[in-house]
């Protein structure tokens, strides 16, 4: 159980540069922050690897492990190493460091969470990283053309499976339904304790079918969500990509809905001018009813970058959280 110190303990969930960013906004205002990261990544360096060695995919959680490193020379240095990349024309090529780091010390100590504790020991990490589940995930995906958006009322979708994350995240069409393979896959006892300690637990922002509500997908991870006695802050992005073209901040949480139906969501977070210039006044009101169908609230906060809204700010997205977690957002209907 870990010691209280006044800042809450957190665990976010997710994948990629999504979860990179919470996390680099959770380390300024956490105690005891954890990283759940999917393991269902099969393109580049992590892919193969997974399929050379059978191991987990590495590379989202050397991201995660990246995000955590202090702000000093030795974790500037070191979050560098594990993100270079090799550019030859050789079996190198597009190789990050910390990929094959972190393969290597799984080969050597046989455990994937121990791995990446030595990482995280390396790194003077401020947090822990455990993956999802202790075996590499498929990730499935139903798909409606976008053509057949239109089609004639009462009639069936047109729907296609697409198989594999690099796929489902590149995918052009209305993602129907999601899931998993296998479907039952053991997560690591370190993750399930993790939210069950929790203060907090966050989900979002990032690739939202294929590393958000992979997450939900997991039996064991679900269960733990629905039993632990932390809070809950879904955490919206700023922005669509190829997996969720013409998704709306409405869409998004029927998603997580559809997908979890039974988990209680405390706190939608989403940035103001993100949400209000896509979507106008009448769908940010919209956006509130749906997080209140989850049991939530909407806080709205300027947490995007100023020089780049694609991206967000680490230190107005950690105040945004900061704010959540301290209990302003109660006031925040």
């Amino acid at each position: 159980m870990p010691i209280r110190s006044g800042k809450p303990v957190v665990v976010a969930l997710g994948g990629g540069h999504g979860l990179s960013a919470s996390l680099r906004a959770l380390r300024h205002v956490a105690d005891h922050l954890t990283a759940i990261v999917t393991v269902a990544d099969d393109g580049g360096s992590s892919g193969r690897l997974r399929d050379e060695l059978g191991v987990l995919p590495p590379g989202d959680l050397r991201m995660a492990l990246a995000a955590l490193t202090e702000d000093t020379e030795w974790g500037r240095t070191w979050s560098a190493v594990l993100q270079h990349r090799f550019h030859t024309d050789g079996p190198l090529d597009n190789h990050a460091v910390g990929n094959l780091l972190i393969a290597a010390l799984w080969e050597l100590l046989g455990d994937p969470v121990e791995g990446l504790d030595w990482v995280g020991k390396l790194l003077s990490a401020r947090g822990r990283v455990l993956p999802m589940s202790t075996v590499p995930l498929t990730v499935e995906a139903d798909v409606e053309a976008i053509e057949a958006g239109g089609g004639v009322w009462g009639q069936q979708p047109d729907l296609r499976t697409v198989v594999g994350q690099s796929n489902v995240a590149k995918a052009h069409g209305r993602i129907d339904h999601l899931r998993i393979t296998p479907a039952n896959p053991p997560a690591p006892p370190q993750a399930v304790a993790a939210i069950e300690e929790a203060d907090w637990v966050t989900l979002g922002p990032g690739s939202w079918y294929s590393s958000v509500l992979v997450n939900l997908l997991s039996p064991e991870i679900r269960q733990a969500l629905h039993h632990t006695k932390a809070r809950r802050c879904v955490t919206l992005n700023l922005t669509s990509d190829e997996e969720t073209v013409g998704l709306s901040a409405v869409g998004h949480l029927d998603a997580l809905h559809e997908h979890a139906p039974d988990l209680r969501i405390d706190v939608v977070l989403a940035d103001t001018l993100s949400l209000s210039d896509a979507e106008g006044t009448a769908t940010v009101d919209a956006t509130r009813q749906a997080a209140a169908r989850l049991g939530a609230r909407l806080v709205l906060r300027h947490i995007a970058r100023s020089d780049d809204n694609t991206k967000h700010d680490s230190l107005r997205l950690g105040a945004a959280y900061n704010d959540v977690f301290q209990g302003i957002w109660a006031n925040s209907r």
